[in-house]
């Protein structure tokens, strides 16, 4: 059931369109979480920030629900790459500690 608005832009950051998120709502994605971790909508720089509450709109319009009745997707830090060097060495740290 596509909709004539399917096209346009949700997620910036991820390149998300409304319509991939109305699909994946009727393909049986119903928490925020599953559209979150599949779509990655919010996952980018903004963090959710620009297109958080209109994702949240459209899932709970494709689902005839409030958008209050959703619960929150589940928010992690951002995580940064480190070289395994910067383990190796807190590992030798910890051994001097234990003599």
């Amino acid at each position: 059931m596509p909709g004539p608005d399917d096209d346009v832009l949700i997620c910036r950051c991820e390149e998300i369109t409304k319509g991939e998120i109305r699909r994946d709502v009727h393909d049986g994605m119903w928490t925020m979480t599953e559209i979150r971790r599949y779509l990655r909508t919010g996952m980018g720089l903004c963090q959710g920030q620009t297109c958080g509450k209109l994702v949240k709109g459209i899932v709970a319009r494709e689902l005839g629900i409030s958008p209050a009745e959703l619960e929150p997707a589940t928010s992690r830090v951002p995580m940064r790459p480190i070289e395994m060097c910067v383990f190796a060495n807190e590992e030798k740290e910890g051994m001097g500690d234990e003599k």
